[in-house]
């Protein structure tokens, strides 16, 4: 019995995954982002799970990304397509002075081209999870951007322009060269080489885990001090830290 509980903690993370996929749709991002929090909540503990009960399975790490591909996966690119949407006009206007930007139409849905480059990150992220299930060296650390941590990055954006909003943040966020541009950059950092490490603990001890225990609590600070400005930076002083320390992450 015990050996069935990690798999349905992941079909938790996949549920959670499923209903972001509903709110993204509607661009109720807000909702969306709580759901997908949920999601990877449920995907720490998964694996967690499976560890400490000693029931890990080839079955187990199939269905984590399975799950992973749509929580992190479809959810931010869907997010990223809808702000790019929005960027470029948004709602039901037609927009006909620049062929990329024009609306295709069926049924009373739209769709715009250039929006569309959105799902790269969808694609990216498909391609980065098809890659971790092969490679048998990424057990204590990650080569590249775990996607997890970029739907967090993505989902920042709605979220600091509801709760945070500014005139300066809005100019930047609703900005579609600025949208394409993070996206690109997303989807190489998820398939980059770079060692990153992971927040995985064999012991509490604060010498073996010092790299781990200062991300946490300078990401604390940085939550507490900006809120949901704090995402985007905490995924900066990530990258920044393990490019710093990239010998002793093995």
């Amino acid at each position: 019995m015990k050996q069935h509980i990690p798999n349905v903690i992941t079909g938790l993370n996949l549920l959670s995954g499923c209903i972001a996929v509903l709110f993204a749709v509607n661009t109720h991002y807000v909702g969306a982002a709580l759901f997908v929090f949920l999601g990877i909540f449920f995907d720490f503990f998964d694996g967690l799970a499976a560890r400490k009960l000693n029931v890990q399975s080839t079955l187990g790490i199939q269905l984590d990304s399975l799950a992973d591909m749509v929580t992190s996966g479809v959810v931010p690119g869907i997010v990223m397509y809808g702000l790019i949407n929005e960027a470029l006009g948004g709602g039901n206007i037609f927009v006909v002075e620049d062929t990329w930007n024009q609306s295709m139409r069926w049924s009373g849905g739209e769709l715009r081209p250039l929006a569309l480059i959105g799902f790269l990150i969808t694609i990216a992220s498909a391609y980065r999870l098809g890659k971790f299930n092969l490679d048998e060296d990424q057990q204590t650390y990650f080569k590249g951007l775990p996607t997890p941590a970029n739907t967090l990055l993505v989902l920042s954006l709605p979220l600091i322009l509801h709760f945070q909003y500014s005139i300066t943040v809005s100019n930047l966020f609703t900005n579609v060269w600025f949208l394409i541009a993070l996206t690109v950059l997303s989807s190489f950092l998820l398939n980059s080489n770079i060692k990153l490490f992971a927040l995985k603990f064999k012991t509490w001890s604060f010498q073996d885990n010092i790299i781990r225990y200062v991300f946490l609590l300078l990401s604390l600070a940085l939550i507490i001090i900006f809120h949901f400005i704090a995402i985007p930076l905490i995924i900066l002083l990530y990258v920044i830290v393990s490019l710093f320390n990239q010998k002793s992450i093995t």
